[in-house]
């Protein structure tokens, strides 16, 4: 592209629309009508700018431009009840769908790891003497020991409100350090991996195996999936620096990145339910079948809401990016 020429033949529309835009309330039908198109031409103007001959300075003032323009064109709009209502029924679920081929495979993969590394532990003892000391290790697995009493170590109200700050400000962690080519997700999924291979592995050398999952499953089905969930969609956002597909790698980054937000909320929310799970039930007296039946429910509705919810809405064509007119315009770079 002879970035002069192109110049020379468009700036005519962008000065016309710069006009237009300085006399705000007072144009005429057909003026606005002008607007309108001008506004879409000079969006398509900056996409194609951007991915082909990008010059700062020319950037600069067409994104100021069009910013103008899309506030002008869709006016100021409030968040209401009606919004928090659609993301909740459509956008978030939507998200989770659209991504369930990254997170799926993370928790099956993560599974098999935390597994592998229980196994490993519970059948090696030199391994099991290089975490603690021997009394340490039986203290730890012993009936009453620390596996059991951690969930009841603290009034449940305010242990349910810290593990969800902690496995919410984890999954954020995941979503958002996801941009860093996703070397930052896979270290953070590892460790919570490590951490559940090692209570496997110890309590499964204790002969205990049936207590850790009966204290493990009521809360930790759906709070697993909210970080495996937030593990798959950061590291989705990774590989978009890599492979963009047909968007320019920033616009595609910006619709994976506001996605990534959006989820950050919704999930929060998930971990929200299995904090109170965990803070609640896994403690509670009930029989250890009621306290697995109650973690199992919860992680069939969660599974039923995005499959059923989500899949229905992300065939409608909702993705859980934020409404067309909030996003920047952009024109495909490739097929």
């Amino acid at each position: 592209m002879d970035l002069d020429v192109y110049v020379t033949a468009h700036r005519p529309e962008w000065d016309r629309l710069d006009h237009l835009l300085r006399r705000g309330r007072h144009l005429t039908g057909a003026e606005a009508d002008e607007l309108v198109a001008l506004y879409q031409r000079t969006a398509a103007h900056l996409s194609l700018l951007q991915s082909s001959a990008p010059d700062p300075m020319l950037t600069a003032r067409l994104t100021q431009l069009v910013a103008r323009a899309r506030a002008t064109v869709t006016g100021t709009r409030r968040a209401s009840w009606r919004d928090a209502a659609t993301f909740l029924t459509s956008g978030f679920p939507a998200a989770v769908y659209r991504s369930r081929h990254w997170w799926i495979p993370t928790a099956v993969l993560s599974t098999l790891l935390a597994a592998l590394i229980g196994w490993w532990i519970g059948t090696h003892p030199e391994v099991q003497s290089s975490i603690a000391a021997p009394e340490e290790l039986r203290r730890m697995t012993r009936p009453g020991g620390d596996y059991e009493s951690y969930y009841s170590s603290h009034p449940a109200a305010s242990f349910a409100a810290q593990v969800w700050t902690n496995n919410a400000q984890a999954a954020a962690m995941c979503l958002v350090l996801g941009a860093f080519l996703c070397v930052p997700v896979l270290w953070i999924l590892f460790l919570n991996m490590l951490n559940l291979g090692v209570g496997l592995g110890l309590m499964s050398s204790a002969g205990r195996l049936d207590t850790f999952l009966g204290l493990l499953l009521p809360h930790g089905l759906l709070e697993l999936t909210a970080v495996f969930v937030a593990a798959g969609t950061g590291l989705r956002l990774g590989w978009t620096l890599i492979d963009p597909g047909p968007l320019p790698r920033r616009t595609a980054l910006a619709q994976q990145g506001r996605a990534a937000l959006g989820m950050a909320l919704g999930l929060a929310l998930v971990l929200f339910v299995s904090g109170v799970i965990e803070g609640f039930v896994t403690p509670s007296g009930l029989p250890t079948w009621a306290r697995v039946a109650i973690g199992i429910t919860a992680e069939l509705a969660f599974l039923a809401y995005v499959y059923v919810l989500g899949g229905r809405a992300a065939r409608a064509g909702e993705a859980g990016d934020v409404e067309s007119p909030d996003r920047s315009a952009a024109l495909p770079t490739a097929a």
